[in-house]
């Protein structure tokens, strides 16, 4: 088992990934393609939970992990170890990322609901069920055009984006305390005692 060939492997994942959910969070400032005003843009998107949660926050261990398996034993368990608590890190804003993703869709989009205001008309609503599953109540927004569907699509990828990152954050943080205990490479460990 070689522990810094999975890093990198963690690491390449994870850009991709991060790169999705800061352009997912970045289409939200746009509902349906449109310019509106700041305070025409639903509340949760300010948070920056795909800019700075799921896009910066998990950069920063990925590109540590890519860095990581080097040569030398102590070079190789100190990456690991750098690697370790800035994906621990990196959890913590795709969590702040799954979190507010999760209260944007529960709480639905500001919208226009056709007398010129924007309200939150998902909000404490008297309504037997969601609107996420009653397609019906989504023609109460009238502007920006489509906002429900652009809130759902965009919010939902967030979501899923950060429970992927998440995981392997998480998995990078088991496979760093390994490194870090054990090096980074048990089969080359073996072939140099060989030799001795």
């Amino acid at each position: 088992m070689c522990t810094g060939k999975c890093s990198k492997c963690i690491g390449v994942m994870l850009c991709p990934f991060g790169l999705g959910a800061i352009i997912a969070n970045l289409l939200l400032y746009f509902p349906n393609g449109q310019i509106l005003q700041a305070n025409q843009i639903t509340d949760f998107v300010w948070f920056f939970h795909g800019i700075v949660g799921a896009g910066l926050l998990v950069f920063l261990p990925s590109f540590m992990m890519l860095g990581t398996g080097g040569d030398g034993c102590c070079a190789n368990r100190c990456g690991m170890l750098v690697s370790m608590f800035l994906a621990a890190l990196g959890a913590v804003g795709a969590l702040y990322c799954v979190i507010i993703s999760s209260m944007g869709l529960i709480g639905g989009p500001l919208c226009d609901t056709g007398d010129g205001e924007y309200i939150y008309p998902f909000r404490n609503s008297t309504m037997v069920e969601s609107y996420l599953f009653n397609q019906t109540s989504w023609s109460i927004c009238k502007e920006p055009e489509n906002v429900v569907i652009w809130n759902i699509v965009l919010f939902s990828i967030l979501l899923g984006i950060g429970i992927v990152e998440a995981t392997l954050c998480l998995i990078q943080v088991i496979n760093g305390l390994f490194g870090c205990l054990c090096g980074t490479c048990m089969r080359k460990r073996r072939t140099d005692i060989v030799r001795m």
